[in-house]
C-alpha cells in the first residue's frame, strides 16, 4: 500500500495563494485608477483644445477676453495637477506591477518544491514496493537443502 503524499508547507503554499491573489487584486485596482485618471486627462486635454480653438472668434470684448483667458489659465492649472495624479498613479501602478510579479514567484518556488518532493515521495514508494515484492520472491522460493 502506497502512502499519500503530504506536503508539509501546504498552509504556506496556500498563504502564498492568497498573498498573490490579493496582489493581482491590487494590481487591477490601480490600473483601473490609473485607467480613469489618463481618461480625466485626455478629457482636459480636449477641453483645452476645444478653448483654444474658440480663440480664433473674432469681435471679443476685454471682458470676453479676460475671461477667456482665466478659463484658460484654470484648464492649464487643471491639466498640470490631473498629469501630477497621473503620474503618480502610474508609479504606484508599477510598485502593485512588481509586487505581484515577486508574491508569484514566491507562490511558483513552492509550488516547484512541492513537484519536486511528490515525484521524489512516488520514486520512494515505487522502490519501497519493489523492495517488498522482492523479499516475498526470495521467502517463497527459498530452497531448502537436505
Amino acid at each position: 500500500m502506497t502512502s499519500p503524499f503530504s506536503f508539509k508547507l501546504q498552509k504556506v503554499l496556500d498563504y502564498r495563494t492568497q498573498l498573490e491573489d490579493q496582489a493581482r487584486a491590487a494590481l487591477a485596482r490601480a490600473q483601473a485608477a490609473r485607467d480613469e485618471q489618463s481618461a480625466q486627462v485626455l478629457d482636459m486635454e480636449s477641453r483645452l483644445g476645444a478653448h483654444l480653438a474658440r480663440s480664433a472668434e473674432a469681435n471679443r470684448s476685454a471682458n470676453d477676453l479676460w475671461l477667456w483667458r482665466q478659463y484658460k489659465d484654470a484648464l492649464e492649472q487643471d491639466l498640470v495637477r490631473e498629469r501630477s495624479v497621473l503620474s503618480q498613479l502610474e508609479h504606484k501602478l508599477h510598485i502593485r506591477r512588481q509586487e505581484a510579479v515577486d508574491r508569484s514567484r514566491d507562490k511558483k518556488l513552492l509550488e516547484k518544491l512541492k513537484e519536486t518532493q511528490a515525484r521524489k515521495h512516488h520514486a520512494q514508494e515505487i522502490a519501497r514496493e519493489a523492495k517488498e515484492n522482492d523479499e516475498m520472491a526470495t521467502l517463497r522460493y527459498e530452497h531448502e537443502d537436505f
